[in-house]
């Protein structure tokens, strides 16, 4: 009886097995083949019904984390603070002329009444021209007076248009919601994200389909319509998911032709395919019966399992096609196949979940939520693509000629003829190169890391840096930057007080101070406040004379003034002012230097009774953002590679074989960091992911080669015999798996969605070096490291993992 590369006897016919062999997980499964695929066959059913109900949707609370002190003192306030958190500003603009124009004024005043009715709006803290909101007040020989903007008699002639000019001038509104050229107003909307009545999430899908419906109506060649704001972000990212699934479509379609081109087996490629679609399905089946959601952010986990599912079939398929061409049985192929790789295949795909897990020390709710989705899918390839591949293929089998075709490399091998490739490759475990190597690999670390110390936190790029610079919300944003002199990047510091001491003297004098102090800061274009408001009025009080544009030590006068304030400058109980600093971007640098100086001034300026905290608005809320990720990076890089470590040296039992595995997933995240610094790409909840995942799921490169070869070398070959027995094994799954999915999503460079092509530059990049990392620098970091002489000094393992086929599962 003939004997395979591994020891095990070729099995020809199948009566010729032994079925109580093996362990019982393999009995229990291929002893049981009909009832599993009968099982799975129905759980598929099931789990794809489920998956049709799955929601896609976002939530601005989920975006933030809501345990950070900025957040929490946010949250405390959040009834005081109107509009400072998720909100969208509708600039309404008037292309033939000037705002005060009865047709404009007549289609805003629709334009806000329905906007008005539309659910999560809300409707107290609404602001427009037209709401009553929107006052003006002015000290006239009469005495103080004021109103609405828009009179009680507006009918639209030439007297009530004056009118109205005059009321606007008078309101304070120019630069906020009248732009500076009097040629478009905003309809300011505040958002509710959860209903308290209902228990239902704000549905952002429904509100953009809303709002596009009335700008289709309301929009033509006089009338533009600009939207910014949190929920228009996500609206466009939802409206661009069409568009990102057939970026999917063609990275699927990229590693089905790949992969058949390299088996030349349509049966098998399809089932390998299927499998992995399969394992999608169950992940949306599950995440519904969770009750998760899927959002713009996690929608790209399904492809990450699709492709982890994709390399640990191919490894499969190998293994399988190998003992076919040398003559075993289909059935008996496939026994064998789950005999050597089950276990290897479980630390890998432990490593995967590390890499995903390790994301939920990150306190931000979307972060967490994509790290349990992707942790489903993983879960459901144990079952998918460990156990229920091998078994269908142990029915449909493979192509002999593909079979035969599988084992070419290795019979050119017993010939004395080596592929060139697997020649060259080859060379890495001889000094020469692999001191070669090592220097090269060193060089590369230092100046990645030298160039990875510019790397940023938060946004670098003013608007939404996830979508593109010429995208419709991109170039409102723009559109609002020229022509409203108060920025929709607000960062809001909260003031406390006693009850009723919001207006003393010596608490507005330190809030003026403070904003006088920022104002001199790069990056802040204007302040207000109620000292601001007290200033101005001290002017109207006393015939517009600006000799008095002073803070008034008179306690009388400040208090007057609170009665006419408006309720956004404090609150009802006035204990509590807010400081609005309006910036001229969010980019990381402009909120650290303001969060600095903010913290450094209330660290010398707090008292028991006055108190400066941070933070509320758009701006302050990104700035906790940043500051929590600038933290949870440290600590998951920490966390994810203390995992990996330990899966390795449970996998190798060898100090050595470790370094050897994570040396060069070390490379890979110090040259992947310094490449988000050459793209302009900062670290924030979009791309922090990214970096995690190259880690857990790249080790499975290394885990893959570097078993094959401590296993040969236990067996008595040399360093450089068992680095060739690993390349024709699983060196070139490794290195097909690797070029195929970094050609995948390399397609998704061309995506309109910035921040899935950002997303694809940075898998493409850490594919192809974490494949590279194995095949080059592993054997030779191994010719340093790894015992070279008696088969006994070679490192154990604590399994034996005879032909392990790289589990690529680089995602």
């Amino acid at each position: 009886m003939h004997a395979t590369i591994d020891h095990q006897p070729v099995v020809k016919r199948l009566e010729e097995f032994d079925i109580r062999s093996g362990n019982l997980a393999e009995r229990t499964l291929f002893n049981n083949r009909l009832l599993i695929v009968i099982l799975c066959l129905c759980g598929t059913l099931l789990l794809g019904w489920q998956a049709t109900m799955i929601q896609l949707n976002a939530s601005f609370d989920k975006m933030i984390p809501t345990s950070h002190p900025y957040i929490a003192n946010f949250l405390e306030h959040r009834g005081d603070l109107p509009g400072l958190g998720n909100s969208m500003r509708i600039a309404v603009e008037n292309r033939d002329g000037s705002i005060f124009d009865k047709e404009y004024l007549d289609t805003l005043q629709k334009m806000n009444d329905e906007i008005y009715l539309l659910p999560g709006v809300d409707r107290p803290f609404m602001k427009s021209l037209w709401t009553t909101a929107t006052r003006w007040a002015a000290v006239t020989e009469e005495g103080l007076e004021g109103g609405t903007v828009m009179p009680d008699d507006y009918d639209g002639s030439p007297r009530s248009l004056d009118q109205v000019r005059a009321n606007i001038e008078r309101s304070g509104e120019i630069g906020q919601l009248v732009a500076n050229n009097f040629r478009s107003s905003v309809i300011f909307v505040p958002l509710i994200d959860h209903n308290h009545l209902t228990g239902e999430d704000l549905d952002y899908r429904k509100l953009n389909a809303s709002i596009d419906q009335i700008i289709a109506r309301y929009q033509s060649d006089k009338i533009r319509i600009h939207i910014t704001g949190f929920a228009r972000v996500i609206g466009d990212l939802l409206d661009g998911l069409v568009q990102m699934l057939g970026f999917f479509a063609v990275a699927i379609v990229i590693a089905t032709v790949m992969l058949y081109w390299y088996t030349r087996c349509l049966r098998s490629t399809t089932l390998v395919v299927a499998c992995s679609l399969v394992a999608v399905i169950w992940q949306f089946g599950l995440v519904q019966l969770l009750g998760y959601a899927l959002d713009p952010y996690s929608v790209l986990v399904p492809f990450l399992v699709f492709a982890i599912g994709m390399s640990h079939g191919a490894q499969k398929m190998n293994g399988i096609m190998q003992d076919v061409g040398r003559g075993t049985h289909r059935v008996v192929a496939a026994r064998y196949t789950f005999r050597r790789l089950f276990v290897a295949g479980m630390t890998a795909l432990l490593c995967d979940a590390v890499g995903f897990a390790v994301l939920m020390i990150i306190d931000i709710q979307v972060i967490k939520d994509l790290a349990m989705i992707a942790s489903v899918g993983v879960a459901v390839l144990i079952f998918t693509n460990l156990i229920l591949l091998p078994i269908l293929l142990s029915y449909v089998g493979v192509s002999p000629k593909a079979a035969e075709r599988s084992l070419k490399a290795e019979q050119l091998d017993e010939l004395g003829a080596k592929h060139w490739m697997w020649e060259f490759l080859d060379l890495f475990t001889q000094r020469r190169w692999a001191l070669g190597s090592v220097i090269l690999g060193a060089l590369m670390a230092i100046v990645g890391f030298t160039i990875s110390t510019h790397l940023q936190i938060g946004d670098l790029d003013p608007g939404a840096p996830e979508l593109r610079a010429d995208s419709r919300y991109n170039l409102d944003n723009a559109f609002m930057v020229k022509n409203y002199a108060a920025s929709s990047d607000i960062l809001v510091v909260m003031v406390k007080t006693p009850d009723d001491h919001c207006t003393r003297y010596i608490t507005l004098s330190k809030m003026d101070q403070l904003g006088w102090q920022l104002e001199q800061l790069p990056g802040v274009e204007s302040t207000n406040s109620m000292a601001n408001l007290s200033r101005i009025s001290s002017v109207g009080y006393n015939e517009g004379n600006f000799k008095w544009l002073e803070l008034i030590p008179n306690q009388y006068v400040l208090n007057g003034v609170q009665n006419r304030a408006p309720r956004e400058l404090f609150n009802q109980n006035c204990n509590l002012l807010s400081l609005y600093v309006y910036l001229k971007d969010h980019k990381a640098a402009t909120l650290t230097r303001v969060v600095d100086a903010v913290e450094a001034y209330a660290a010398a300026n707090n008292t028991g009774e006055t108190q400066f905290i941070l933070a509320a608005g758009s701006a302050g809320i990104e700035a906790a953002t940043n500051i929590v990720v600038r933290k949870a990076t440290h600590e998951m890089m920490f966390w994810v590679y203390g995992a990996v470590i330990v899966l390795c040296w449970i996998t190798f039992r060898s100090w050595r074989a470790v370094v050897c595995a994570v040396v060069p997933l070390v490379l890979t995240s110090i040259l992947c960091e310094a490449l988000m610094v050459v793209f302009g790409m900062g670290i924030k909840v979009a791309t922090l992911p990214v970096i995690a995942l190259g880690v857990g799921i790249g080790v499975d490169y290394a885990l893959y080669v570097l078993s094959v070869m401590l296993t040969r070398m236990r067996a008595g070959m040399s360093l450089s015999e068992a680095y060739y027995q690993a390349l024709l094994f699983t060196g070139k799954v490794v290195m097909l798996t690797g070029v195929t999915l970094a050609i995948g999503v390399a397609t998704w460079a061309f995506s309109p969605i910035k921040f899935q092509a950002d997303m694809g530059i940075l898998l493409a990049f850490m594919f192809i070096w974490n494949m590279l990392g194995a095949l080059l620098l592993l054997p030779a970091l191994a010719h340093f490291l790894l015992p070279q002489g008696r088969p006994e000094d070679a490192p154990a393992m604590n399994h034996e993992i005879e032909l392990p086929m790289t589990t690529t599962s680089e995602t």
